[in-house]
């Protein structure tokens, strides 16, 4: 008798095929047990040996699960990050921009006329995601909404939400540009508003006022103008000041460079930078 035990995806299978035996002028039987994973012989026991084949059957149960399971759960794992990679997710044809489908370009009027803070991602960028989310949602079209990871619907439930009045109280709101440029310009008690970063400035303007601030032995942090549009623009208006780089202390405007270097060689600098002015 030879039992053939499969695996796959840590399950067991058992088939059984009668062999006979002549030995010494009798008939009788071997007990052979074959471990296969993904059809592949990985294990064999001769003869009924109920300990040992208890052992071998519960190592190779708790084997390492196959490449297509494995990949499939790495999607999993994507898929259940992407979903939660904002509080307000939108998967749609082409970006907010430019959307790509008449059904998104609904979708993201009707979020933006409820001031809607939302992410998205152009499911037209990556075929594995665009399928795999059809199956990890149970939702078989886009666009799709998510709330803090949670799938909400299509276009079709967005607009009965929006009908109803229920879509101001499951979508977080976009924070006013000013209340957003008032919280960016306080959030540490010197601030610059600059081309680049502390690591890379990316116009000469910046390079400098990077060089004597980092030379004042002040703390400061930085926030990079050419990553975000809408803070470029409205921080022209909200400080009636045309040009970058900004430099703001305690949540008021000290200037841009010329201004800075002016400070410097007058001395008054270091006194501006730690608020005894």
């Amino acid at each position: 008798m030879e039992l053939v035990l499969f695996q796959r995806s840590c399950s067991l299978r058992v088939e059984q095929l009668e062999i006979p035996l002549m030995a010494r002028g009798s008939v009788g039987a071997l007990c052979v047990f074959v471990s296969l994973q993904d059809c592949q012989k990985v294990d064999r026991l001769d003869g009924a040996h109920a300990p040992e084949l208890t052992q071998k059957v519960q190592r190779h149960a708790g084997a390492a699960p196959s490449p297509a399971a494995s990949a499939q759960q790495q999607l999993q794992t994507r898929l259940s990050k992407l979903v939660n990679a904002a509080p307000c997710m939108l998967f749609m044809k082409g970006s907010p921009k430019e959307p790509r489908c008449g059904f998104s370009k609904q979708m993201v009027e009707i979020l933006n006329r409820h001031n809607v803070a939302f992410s998205s991602f152009d499911i037209f960028s990556d075929e594995e995601v665009r399928q795999g989310l059809k199956t990890f949602s149970n939702w078989p079209t886009y666009p799709q909404l998510y709330v803090s990871g949670e799938l909400i619907g299509g276009l079709d439930i967005i607009k009965e939400l929006e009908a109803s009045g229920e879509l101001d109280t499951i979508c977080p709101k976009a924070q006013k540009l000013e209340d957003r440029l008032k919280s960016l310009i306080n959030k540490a008690p010197v601030m610059l508003f600059m081309k680049g970063n502390k690591q890379m400035a990316k116009c000469g303007f910046s390079k400098q006022i990077l060089e004597i601030m980092n030379n004042s032995g002040v703390d400061y942090e930085t926030f990079d103008i050419l990553e975000d549009e809408e803070v470029r623009q409205g921080l022209k208006s909200f400080s009636n000041w045309p040009t970058y780089p900004q430099l703001y202390v305690k949540g008021e405007l000290v200037g841009g460079l010329d201004i800075v270097k002016e400070l410097k060689e007058s001395g008054e600098l270091l006194p501006v930078l730690k608020g005894e002015n």
